[in-house]
């Protein structure tokens, strides 16, 4: 079975990339950016189907909606910290930036693991919140979708770094620990 998390770097890996989500003020206009264009174009894609507003119209509707992000937020970032566990991690600390949620370990991912760590939250929350779309009916779709669109917008920052982490060799370890992602290579790779 081959191992996808370490908790010591390798002896001959270096650092070749580093991410920091948190202090790069580029970084964080580019992942914040990219986060407002895909809501703005999920929420424009949204009124195709029925108005987004309707969500708004009363106090227990906003209340409830403000209720769901705080747990869709809880259950994104639990979501990173059971898949860092389930590759092997020892250790999973979350936490609240002021800008970022975060799950994060001291430990090394393999890039596949890494690729399956930041996306699965998007990828089960999607899944979990069409099947609400789907079911839920017109009166509560509003609802569900606006929470659909924190969940996609929301991952901006883990599609980014997927992305970033696309052309890289496929024997790097990455070290996330929360709104800073390390990757390591072979020395001269």
């Amino acid at each position: 079975m081959r191992k996808h998390c370490f908790q010591q770097l390798p002896r001959e890996y270096q650092e070749i990339l580093h991410l920091d989500l948190q202090n790069d003020s580029k970084l964080i206009l580019l992942v914040n950016g990219l986060a407002t264009v895909i809501a703005l174009a999920m929420f424009a894609a949204g009124f195709l189907f029925t108005p987004m507003f309707a969500v708004f119209t009363s106090p227990p509707t906003l209340a409830a909606f403000l209720v769901c992000c705080v747990l869709y937020l809880v259950l994104h970032e639990l979501v990173h910290g059971l898949c860092m566990k389930w590759f092997g991690a020892k250790r999973v600390r979350f936490g609240f930036t002021g800008l970022y949620a975060f799950a994060g370990s001291d430990e090394y991912f393999t890039k596949g693991a890494y690729v399956v760590v930041a996306l699965a939250p998007v990828v089960v929350w999607g899944a979990v919140l069409l099947a609400l779309n789907v079911f839920a009916g017109e009166k509560l779709f509003g609802l569900f979708y606006l929470i659909q669109l924190i969940n996609v917008s929301g991952a901006a920052g883990d599609l980014y770094v997927c992305f970033r982490f696309w052309r890289l060799p496929r024997d790097i370890l990455v070290r996330d620990t929360g709104v800073s992602m390390t990757v390591y290579g072979p020395e001269g790779a």
